[in-house]
């Protein structure tokens, strides 16, 4: 595997301009003064210090929650016409500023160039799809009534009010102001908490979106610690979006029981891949790079687990873990390197433990296996394994990180079963030089996407069409109507005209059942109902 020369650590390549901090950490709702709480976080390339972040105390999100709900208030009587022309001017300023946003987002998280990439991308298509089509989305519409002609029925989008959203670490550009342009653009205030390591990204689009246009207190960013800032964040939200572990989602979801508040949770996945006995090896092998170790396989809807047909077994496991050996890691911020670094020590002590234990009781290794303390204190090899059985932690639990395990399987229906076998179901791939007879095998895997010979994006990036998990992967959908309308509430309005729904004069209610009852079968023939 190559070795790429890697800056020392502490290099101007691997820094952010300080008066650029300086003005992206304006934007924390935090304490200032001598005694203000901060804290460093370092750039997971080298272990060098990156930025001194403001931490943010529980005063100050409820702070936060009274200037948002002020804020909103405003925002929420203005057309949504006009809500939606800060991000318009989003997508073009996006790509003026392409390379600065690439460079935060890499030093931040350790990842390699063509997965920030995918970040740039999401934000600048997804909220650009959403300023096109909330008008229409969140426009009074006519629905019919209960008596044609004579009921007249209306139904309204309001906004929930104020919006806490979570976003995690592994996307923090993407998974957070992709989804907060919606929540905005349907007339919601947002308290957003990223992460503390990778925050920076979220707070240079802020600080975009107000150049913009936006107003200063729609969006605010809090950063801290769930134990000192998670309670007043979630017991004043109107409604809380989540993207995170499953356990961070029963969390979230027992905290709003008791008050009622609506939430959207995107959680953990553990998710399959089907190589079918008809699959092309070489596209299927290559597909199989991008579906495993994006982002060092720090992705909520990447492959952890691999069925290969028997048929093919052969001919594509070798080929795909020649593929793996020979990808180019680094630090370098181009696209030539193909995969970059974990983000948290955790990480990495995470996927350790996982691939240790399987190989110690029985697991093959093909290729990786071990860390590359070499090129940066965080590294740790694209790995696949064989041989890896239902006692190992490596089989049920998501790993989340550079890692899968092959499995030969000796049939279609194997390969479907297996696949369902887990408590997970947030997204699936399934490879077939016949894309009808994919989908006919998509449909019958429990995840809420599936992804015909593509790993995850074709799927994802397809913002007219819902995505999210089923079973413990998660509630709700991002993308799509409901993507935007799941930060509404629905009111109906109903008018009555001419008739009332009662026997009208001395009319008997005998009578007016009849009546009703005959007009139940004159509206079905004449297709009125």
């Amino acid at each position: 595997m190559a070795s790429p020369t890697v800056p020392a650590p502490g290099t101007a390549a691997h820094r952010l301009p300080q008066a650029l901090i300086d003005r992206l950490t304006s934007h924390i709702v935090a304490g200032d003064g001598p005694d203000a709480a901060t804290t460093t976080i370092p750039t997971p390339f080298t272990g060098a210090d990156l930025a001194a972040i403001p931490l943010s105390g529980a005063a100050d999100v409820r702070r936060a929650h009274e200037r948002a709900r002020k804020a909103q208030r405003a925002w929420a009587r203005l057309p949504v016409s006009e809500r939606v022309k800060p991000f318009l001017r989003l997508a073009d300023a996006l790509v003026e500023r392409r390379e600065e946003i690439l460079d935060v987002i890499q030093i931040e998280t350790g990842k390699a160039r063509r997965h920030a990439l995918e970040e740039f991308l999401d934000v600048a298509l997804c909220s650009l799809y959403y300023a096109r089509r909330a008008p229409g989305l969140l426009k009074p519409k006519r629905r019919q009534g209960m008596m044609p002609g004579l009921t007249r029925v209306q139904e309204l989008r309001h906004p929930k009010g104020v919006v806490a959203l979570i976003a995690p670490w592994n996307y923090p550009f993407a998974l957070g102001a992709s989804d907060i342009a919606p929540a905005l653009m349907a007339g919601n205030a947002v308290i957003h908490k990223p992460d503390t390591q990778t925050c920076l990204s979220s707070l240079w689009v802020l600080d975009l979106l107000v150049s913009l246009g936006l107003p200063r207190d729609l969006w605010q960013i809090v950063v801290g610690e769930p134990a000192e800032i998670g309670d007043p964040l979630i017991d004043e939200a109107d409604y809380v979006s989540f993207t995170g572990s499953t356990r961070g989602g029963r969390a979230i979801a027992a905290k709003v029981a008791p008050r009622l508040v609506g939430y959207s949770l995107e959680l953990g996945g553990k998710n399959p891949m089907l190589v079918l006995d008809d699959a092309d090896v070489e596209r299927t092998a290559r597909g199989a790079l991008r579906a495993c170790f994006t982002n060092a396989g720090q992705l909520c809807i990447s492959i952890e687990r691999m069925y290969v047909h028997a048929a093919i077994y052969d001919r594509f496991v070798p080929r795909f873990a020649e593929l793996v050996k020979g990808m180019r890691l680094g630090t370098e911020l181009d696209f030539a390197v193909e995969m970059g670094s974990l983000t948290y020590p955790r990480q990495l002590e995470a996927v350790t433990r996982h691939v240790d234990q399987a190989v110690e009781a029985g697991a093959t290794v093909l290729a990786g296996g071990k860390a590359r303390p070499d090129l940066g204190p965080l590294f740790y090899e694209p790995t696949v394994l064989t041989d890896v059985t239902g006692d190992m932690d490596l089989c049920a639990n998501e790993t989340f990180g550079p890692v899968v395990s092959i499995y030969k399987v000796a049939s279609v229906e194997e390969a479907i079963t297996r696949a369902n076998d887990t408590e997970y179901g947030l997204n699936a791939s399934v490879w077939t030089r016949n894309p009808a007879r994919g989908r006919r095998i998509a449909a019958r895997i429990h995840a809420g996407t599936v992804n015909v010979n593509d790993g995850f994006g074709a799927a994802y990036a397809s913002y007219d069409a819902p995505m999210g998990g089923m079973k413990q992967s998660g509630v709700g959908r991002r993308h799509g109507a409901e993507g935007l309308l799941k930060f509404t509430e629905v009111q109906t309005i109903a008018s009555q005209h001419i008739a009332d729904l009662e026997p009208p004069g001395s009319l008997s209610y005998e009578k007016f059942a009849d009546i009703m009852a005959s007009s139940i079968k004159t509206m079905k023939r004449l297709r009125l109902k």
